[in-house]
Formats: structure tokens, sequence, C-alpha cells
């Protein structure tokens, strides 16, 4: 029988006052404290919080797979 992995998908929000990335870095570099054998993230959307017209956050929803340990 061949064998093979299994991945566990979950989604992350990060929030940044910088950019949309360092939003994604920081939701990869907090979940990493607790996930372990981070795979693939993949983000799926972005936005801005606006206060007064102007960007006051940039927040990065991205899918994170990780390796699924029975």
């Amino acid at each position: 029988m061949a064998k093979g992995s299994v991945y566990k998908v979950i989604e992350l929000v990060g929030s940044s006052t910088k950019s949309w990335e360092d939003a994604a870095a920081k939701a990869i570099e907090t979940a990493s404290k607790s996930l372990k054998d981070l795979r693939i993230a993949e983000v799926s959307e972005l936005d801005m919080q606006i206060d007064g017209g102007k960007v006051i956050s940039y927040r990065a929803r991205i899918k994170v797979s990780f390796k699924y340990k029975k």
C-alpha cells in the first residue's frame, strides 16, 4: 500500500499598520508558535481599515496548510 500525507487547512487573519505583506507574515509567525510543519500559505483576501479617510491598518486573510499527524 502506498504511503501518502494528509494536510489540514485553516484560515488566519493577520493585521499590520505597515502593509499586507507584514500582516500575512505576522499571522504565519504567530501560528508557527503552536502549529508545526506549516507548508503552504495562500492569500485569500486583502482589506484595509479606514478612519478619517486614512488607512490605519492592513489585513490579510490567509489559508495555511500543515501536516496532519494522527
